[in-house]
């Protein structure tokens, strides 16, 4: 039975397994810029991240598939694909603790140079096919196609989920965590407690980009399952926007990367029933809801709420 046989339970069910499906990378990146930020610092750069991280894993599984295997390659492209955010995660954190360097400023930087990167290594992969990654079919139940497409669940959706209540234990009940929220909050506190604010930023910031890199390779080998330049469509942005929607809480991050995931399948899950009229403004839903969250937040007291004390400061 096709989608457009369900009426509008196929708007329902598009909608459903888009959220699934889009808000991998949305969670991953928004994940992994919580914990940078949380350190006090922004990285901006994480849309050159995703970028270089999608390139980087669906090169390797496509190069490795004759050698390892359809199979094992995808997953070392994933894990590929977190050293790679590494390397630009290694890259921003150096920079941006320079004296006088702006955050902003260097994550503009990291925007072009990760995208050029992933752009110039990239153009021998646009046309080969790369083997995806496997799926958990939780749809086998049903004999309707659709359902059975819409509950194939990617296995680093599933990661992503349980990596959320995991980072808000970590900043709750850890040791380390403790001495993360303290460099984000007060270094000067935590410097007089003993602590290298120049180290706990840099793991942050490593750790961060190699989560971002990760939800790359969700794009290039699950959904939409190819490489391409305009693969990203803004998704590592949008994720700092996320990351202020859900005030710094991982936990929220999860609840808003589906939100996010959902409001980019409107426009794909009404084009599948037909409805084509207006489909260029649902498809630009994530986009305003962006823009909606930085209006709302421009508010002073919203903005500071349950922010870093020093994120956005500069390095003397």
């Amino acid at each position: 039975m096709a989608t457009e046989a369900l009426g509008a339970w196929g708007v329902v069910l598009g909608v459903f397994a888009g959220t699934l499906r889009g808000s991998a990378p949305f969670l991953f990146v928004s994940l992994g810029e919580c914990l940078t930020e949380k350190s006090g610092k922004i990285n901006l750069g994480l849309e050159g991240t995703l970028l270089t991280g999608a390139m980087s894993a669906y090169a390797v599984s496509y190069l490795l598939e004759d050698k390892v295997g359809a199979a094992l390659s995808p997953w070392i492209g994933v894990l590929v694909a977190g050293l790679a955010g590494m390397g630009l995660g290694f890259i921003h954190a150096w920079l941006s603790q320079q004296p006088k360097v702006n955050d902003i400023a260097v994550g503009i930087a990291m925007i072009i140079f990760g995208s050029g990167i992933a752009f110039f290594l990239g153009k021998p992969f646009i046309q080969p096919k790369a083997p995806p990654l496997p799926t958990i079919d939780l749809g086998n139940w049903s004999n309707i196609p659709a359902v059975q497409s819409a509950l194939k669940i990617s296995p680093l959706f599933v990661l992503g989920v349980a990596i959320a209540p995991l980072m808000f234990w970590f900043f709750k009940s850890t040791r380390w965590g403790l001495f993360i929220r303290a460099v984000g909050d007060s270094p000067d506190a935590a410097l007089a407690m003993g602590m290298s604010i120049s180290k706990v930023r840099m793991l942050c910031i490593v750790a961060g980009s190699f989560l971002a890199g990760i939800g790359g390779a969700s794009l290039s080998l699950y959904y939409p399952g190819l490489w391409s330049e305009s693969i990203s469509s803004g998704q590592g942005l949008m994720a700092v926007a996320l990351v202020i929607f859900a005030r710094w809480n991982p936990i929220q991050c999860l609840w808003a990367s589906l939100f996010f995931g959902g409001a980019q399948a409107v426009g794909p899950a009404l084009q599948s029933v037909g409805i084509e009229q207006g489909r260029y403004l649902f498809n630009a839903a994530p986009y305003v809801l962006t823009l909606l969250i930085m209006i709302i937040t421009c508010s002073p007291k919203k903005t500071l709420s349950g922010a870093p004390g020093a994120l956005g400061t500069i390095n003397g």
